[in-house]
């Protein structure tokens, strides 16, 4: 097995402990099946939208579920091949499972089966708090009665 040294990517960052581990599981997760085949749009700056080519699968053969910040879809479908004499069967109907790991404050909106497609729209949310801010320099005797107003305010 082939291992990865990630530590110069963390020499610059701080709080990113938990990407060590997306990695792991990114390079572990048998994913090799190709089946579905999906793809992962960028539909706007914090939209995106995943779509699976499930055709021949109904709505309640599929399941998608999140916990802990990982997407599921799974599909099931009952095998009723009795009485059918096949000459070539190429069509692929078999059960299948595909996780993503969101990431940080992406929700998912909704899910739509269309066309043989399963489109799952997803968007990031960031918290106000999140969002980047500018910060006002001000000289420091301003700065002592800034915390000296706050101070008494508490």
């Amino acid at each position: 097995m082939t291992t990865f040294d990630f530590t110069p990517l963390f020499r610059s960052g701080i709080g990113f402990d938990g990407l060590t581990n997306a990695l792991e599981n990114a390079y572990r997760t048998d994913n090799n099946s190709g089946y579905p085949p999906y793809n992962i749009e960028l539909l706007d700056e914090n939209e995106y939208r995943i779509s699976l080519a499930v055709a021949g699968f109904k709505e309640d053969e599929l399941d998608i579920e999140i916990n802990n910040g990982r997407l599921t879809v799974k599909g099931s479908q009952q095998q009723n091949n009795e009485g059918k004499k096949f000459l070539h069967h190429g069509i692929a109907n078999r059960n299948f499972e595909r996780s993503y790991q969101l990431a940080d404050y992406v929700v998912v909106k909704g899910a739509a089966l269309k066309d043989g497609l399963l489109h799952i729209e997803l968007v990031r949310e960031i918290p106000e708090a999140m969002k980047p801010r500018k910060v006002v320099i001000s000289a420091e005797n301003q700065t002592e009665k800034l915390i000296d107003s706050e101070s008494k305010a508490a």
